[in-house]
């Protein structure tokens, strides 16, 4: 072989393998592309799961705040009850509903707040007035309303009275 053919098959050879070199830097510039598009993807994914739980959790807590202000009627009808009409059969239909709406919510993770007799703790109740009261100062001698957490959350303080 000739200088000139050999120069011709080392040039050849040498764009040969800087074609290469070039397609493989492309190859690797998609793959990588490619990786943290995925890696974008699954983390949207996540994003958006964990978005929609969370807006899933708090559609239940508005409605479970507004069907507690129907309980909360039903105890105030309750606690204005005449002695006369408690054994009335309509009555104790409405007390069985305010059960079966208690029952209802319990089984979604709600939780009563118990008030009376308890030190007065800011986290879980409202102060509507202080009373004079034979118990120590700070405990909580009456529950104007009751209070609730759901799923170990406060969503509706108690409001109470607590001794002076």
């Amino acid at each position: 072989m000739t200088n000139e053919k050999k120069k011709k098959e080392e040039k050849k050879k040498s764009d040969a393998e800087e074609k290469i070199e070039s397609l493989e830097r492309e190859k690797n510039e998609y793959l990588e592309g490619w990786k943290r598009a995925r890696a974008d993807f699954v983390n949207y994914k996540k994003h958006e799961k964990s978005r929609l739980v969370e807006a899933k959790k708090r559609e239940r807590e508005k409605l479970i705040k507004e069907i507690l202000d129907v309980v909360d009627n039903f105890e105030v009808a309750e606690k204005n009850i005449p002695k006369e009409k408690i054994g009335d059969d309509c009555v104790q239909g409405l007390l069985n509903i305010k059960k079966q709406l208690i029952k209802l919510l319990q089984d979604y993770g709600l939780e009563s707040i118990d008030s009376v007799g308890q030190e007065f703790d800011p986290n879980l109740h409202e102060a509507v007035s202080m009373v004079e009261s034979e118990k120590d100062s700070g405990t909580v001698v009456e529950e104007v309303r009751k209070g609730y957490l759901l799923n170990g959350e406060l969503i509706k303080p108690a409001r109470v009275k607590v001794a002076k």
